[in-house]
């Protein structure tokens, strides 16, 4: 897909969100359900369902993915997708490209070990790994953009708010 076709297939989802505000506004959605048999919880991803387990660090056997596994790469996945389409927007030229993200933890705070040590990442770093021909201000805005546009790291970096309910299910 070259950046006119791009334009052509987003033209009219644009034109129509700023006709419409409230037609650009979604609620994603995910569930799971835990595992009766073991410290484990399945969610339906709409492809197949995964299973996501404690990680080996606390006490899991490996066998299940790690939630946090998996938000980093969802972060991977969304930057990569948001690279791939402003450098279509921009024309740049991306031979090839890999994305990558670490993030640290200390399970001392999961494992309630150490009441002082943070539950949840520490600190996370995405790296760009680019093959083009692109000058430093070209490479510059790309990644600019894809930082301003890709939702998960926005999600990340502001916090948004985030509430918890709990409704008991009908045993019968």
């Amino acid at each position: 897909m070259d950046a006119a076709a791009l334009r052509a297939l987003q033209a009219p989802l644009k034109d129509n969100y700023r006709a419409a505000p409230g037609a650009a506004r979604i609620t994603l959605k995910a569930k799971g359900s835990i595992d009766e048999t073991k410290i484990a919880c399945k969610i339906e991803t709409g492809r197949a369902i995964a299973e996501a387990g404690l990680h080996p660090l606390s006490g899991g056997s490996g066998a299940e993915l790690c939630s946090g596994d998996m938000l980093l790469e969802a972060l991977v996945a969304c930057a990569g997708v948001t690279l791939k389409a402003v450098a279509t927007a921009l024309a740049v030229d991306l031979k090839a490209a890999t994305v990558r993200a670490e993030g640290d933890l200390d399970f001392r705070g999961t494992l309630g070990v150490d009441k002082g040590a943070p539950v949840g990442f520490e600190a996370i770093r995405l790296f760009f790994d680019l093959d083009t021909g692109a000058d430093e201000a070209t490479i510059a805005q790309l990644i600019k953009l894809t930082e301003r546009y890709c939702v998960v790291f926005q999600t990340l970096k502001t916090s948004p708010a985030s509430t918890v309910t709990v409704q008991r299910m009908s045993l019968a």
